[in-house]
């Protein structure tokens, strides 16, 4: 079968193909650059838990120690500390910080030992042709040549060529917020903490006066980000650089610190969202389907997480044969996580910006604006947490088993240890990713005990037989415990390691029928039987 065409050689693009090798499946990736990035100390990305977790198992690149987690947040109003939270050193809720070069460049050296993927430089797509059986890309330029591929998708950021081919609308909000950014090297009072000063008191009331964030880098480098009034007005260097030097000393009591100014630059935020994002074959991915990124947004995190949804979807389909169903669902999963997240932002953008908004009318105002705040820039609440997929069309309905745990349906799962099939001790998450479904069984006291003792004992054959019969390939894990399961419970996970159900016991029929919809086979069921249905009505 041919391999999946992926145009964008970008973080989401590169990750993608990354998955998808690590799965045996074959990818082309389109690159119409060089094939490196230049370093820019100012392009930094937050990634959060998981998407750090899915880049270092990809990569086997210790990311958290070319970046920075954050010791802490602290938040200020004017002159007033509005919250502040501290991150333990192991603490995986801390965001980690690093510039976007660096994660570039960990991504492309593990795709430059992996023989499935083919990096094509230089390389501009300009047409795609579709059939039944496939996928067809021609690019031009120096290696200019036709692709032939099983799948094409477009991780070619926010101008689309593929978007464009496809004739896929992208509407939006343009330049919801601007901010100016520069990358320096100082010594702040606060080391390894980033901060969130609004309306600080060396400014100006009014729509001027903004708000500055500060987020520490490694080696005492920090990103200072400025939010801009509204309008096109230039930001040029010598603005730039008065407002660093007004903003360092009013940190530091009037006299500002001597700093290594690193690298500047203007991010402007953008707030679109593209009407489809699966044609046939050709789907998109990334900043080709999405735009966001107000209120501590990050965008590249999203688009890690469309790339590991897609992957274990493509890879199914390109082992197993046509799964429409399943394919269907990136679209409804992903652009749904998107869309909320967008709508919680243009509901709020408002309130925050607008001046006076809510602050005169509903007292303590102030420390809910920054509350908002706080969430979208930690990965919490509406605004930044991982979105769940509760109403997937991939979520099994009606299982007389199901019990909740503290994990919600669709929500990904917590990593705890887990034994393998071959008596080894690994986390949860380091089985992710192999496009199998994952099965584990809640058995307190197994992990005091050599596996040849229990492997053959209680529940454990039984539930053995059930997964060796389900539709799709499983593994079967067990956990001496797991948050709010309760013993002898049995947990379904999906590739990308988000929660299917919890059952309370061995249950075959219960967990056969999840699995089945897991991989969008009750779907397509349901999908044939309405088409019967109609067909015999007429």
């Amino acid at each position: 079968m041919d391999p999946v065409i992926i145009v964008g050689a970008g973080p989401v693009g590169l990750t993608l193909a990354l998955a998808l090798a690590r799965q045996e499946v074959p990818a082309v990736v389109l690159d119409e650059g060089p094939g490196k990035d230049e370093p820019r100390p100012a392009r930094t990305v937050v990634l959060r838990e998981e998407t750090v977790a899915l880049l270092e198992r990809l990569t086997g690149f210790p990311l958290a120690e070319q970046g920075l987690r954050w010791a802490g947040w602290r938040s200020l109003r004017r002159k007033q500390v509005m919250n502040e939270i501290a991150f333990d050193e192991t603490d995986p809720a801390a965001p980690l910080h690093i510039a976007q070069h660096v994660l570039t460049n960990a991504l492309r050296a593990a795709l430059a030992d992996e023989p499935l993927v083919k990096v094509a430089v230089d390389s501009r797509l300009d047409g795609i042709e579709q059939e039944p059986s496939g996928v067809t890309a021609h690019t031009r330029g120096p290696q200019g040549t036709w692709w032939r591929g099983s799948y094409l998708v477009g991780c070619d950021g926010p101008r689309s060529t593929v978007r464009k081919l496809q004739d896929i609308r992208f509407p939006g909000r343009t330049a919801v917020e601007r901010h100016a950014v520069a990358a320096l090297r100082v010594e702040l009072p606060w080391e390894g903490r980033a901060l969130l000063h609004r309306m600080p008191p060396w400014r100006s009331s009014g729509p001027s006066a903004g708000e500055v964030t500060a987020r520490p880098l490694p080696d005492g480098a920090w990103r200072l980000d400025w939010l801009l009034p509204p309008g096109k007005d230039l930001v040029t260097p010598e603005i730039l650089v008065a407002r660093i030097r007004e903003t360092l000393a009013g940190w530091t009591n009037g006299t500002p610190p001597a700093y290594d100014l690193l690298d500047t630059g203007v991010h402007t935020v953008h707030h679109r969202l593209a009407r489809r994002w699966r044609v046939g074959r050709v789907f998109l991915a990334g900043d080709a389907a999405h735009l966001l990124g107000a209120l501590g947004t990050q965008g590249l995190d999203e688009g890690l997480r469309d790339a590991d949804n897609l992957a274990w979807k493509l890879t199914t389909a390109w082992h197993h044969g046509p799964h429409e169903a399943l394919l269907d669902s990136y679209q409804s999963e992903r652009r749904g996580v998107v869309a909320a997240r967008l709508r919680a932002a243009d509901q709020v953008l408002p309130v925050l910006r607008g001046g006076g908004g809510l602050r005169h009318i509903v007292p303590g105002a102030a420390k809910g604006h920054d509350a908002l705040l706080t969430d979208g820039h930690l990965g919490r609440g509406p605004l930044g947490a991982p979105g769940t997929y509760a109403d997937s069309p991939l979520a099994p309905r009606h299982l007389e088993a199901g019990i909740p745990v503290d994990t919600p349906p669709g929500a990904p799962v917590t990593d705890v240890r887990v034994t393998a099939e071959d008596g080894s001790f690994v986390r949860l998450r380091d089985r992710l990713g192999r496009g199998a479904l994952l099965v584990v069984l809640i058995a307190p006291g197994t992990g005091v005990w050599d596996r040849k003792h229990w492997v053959s004992a209680g529940v454990m054959p039984r539930l053995a037989a059930a997964v060796t019969a389900l539709p799709h390939p499983a593994e079967l894990l067990v956990a001496e415990s797991y948050p709010g399961a309760p013993a002898h419970s049995v947990l379904l996970v999906r590739p990308d390691g988000h929660l299917v159900t919890a059952l309370s016991g061995v249950r075959p029929a219960d967990l056969y029928a999840a699995a089945e919809a897991t991989v969008g086979g009750a779907v397509q069921e349901e999908q044939k039987k309405t088409a019967e249905a109609g067909s015999g009505a007429r």
